[in-house]
């Protein structure tokens, strides 16, 4: 299962696991549908605050996220990034899942005085508690893809960010660099299907490929 195929990391995802002849059955979960077909896919446009049972799963992917700005408040940012977020692990765990990835972010701490960051850690706090046979949690830097191409406006702050660090790449430590949401998404995907028990971390320097 995978919750948030229409962003950029769930996107690459999504076509990860459709493309993995390991994976027998895809499903998607979103306010949306993904805009693509396949035989193994099959699409559910849900809310999130309703979600219907889902089918039997042996693993899943939360890949959802917004940021304040498009949220429009700290509360409507929460009931994505929290909320939604724990909803649709505990949906999953009651589907069967017992290994689950989650996208997160750089900086996440529930004690962080900083209300992203706190938020984002409080959702991963929350996830390690549903008994989950393996828990792995992504947390990129800085996110380079094409984000036109999915409907989103252009960040400008985004957008300076990435070219300073193409500019400094040598100097830039590696948990800092901007890293593909592709890379991202495959090394989420090789965690998760590895199982190792427990819950592990994946700082951004060691998701990047170069």
């Amino acid at each position: 299962m995978v919750a948030g195929a229409t962003g950029l990391v769930g996107r690459e995802v999504l076509a990860a696991l459709l493309a993995d002849k390991s994976c027998t059955a895809v499903h998607s979960i979103g306010r949306k549908a993904p805009g693509l077909q396949h035989p193994k896919l099959t699409a559910h446009v849900v809310s999130f605050a309703r979600l219907p049972r889902l089918p039997r799963i042996d693993e899943a992917y939360i890949s959802l996220g917004t940021t304040i700005k498009v949220a429009g408040s700290q509360q409507a940012f929460r009931e994505v990034d929290f909320d939604a977020v724990v909803a649709v692990a505990r949906a999953a765990r009651a589907a069967g899942a017992t290994r689950l990835g989650l996208v997160s972010a750089m900086g996440a701490d529930p004690a962080s005085s900083v209300f992203y960051n706190r938020v984002k850690g409080e959702a991963e706090a929350a996830l390690q508690t549903l008994g989950l046979r393996s828990l792995v949690i992504a947390r990129p830097s800085m996110l380079a893809g094409d984000r036109a191409s999915l409907g989103q406006e252009e960040r400008l702050g985004e957008r300076l960010g990435l070219l300073l660090m193409s500019a400094f790449k040598p100097v830039i430590p590696r948990n800092y660099r901007a890293i593909a949401a592709r890379d991202v998404a495959q090394a989420l995907i090789t965690a998760v299907m590895q199982g190792t028990p427990g819950c592990q971390v994946l700082l951004s320097g060691a998701m990047q490929r170069t």
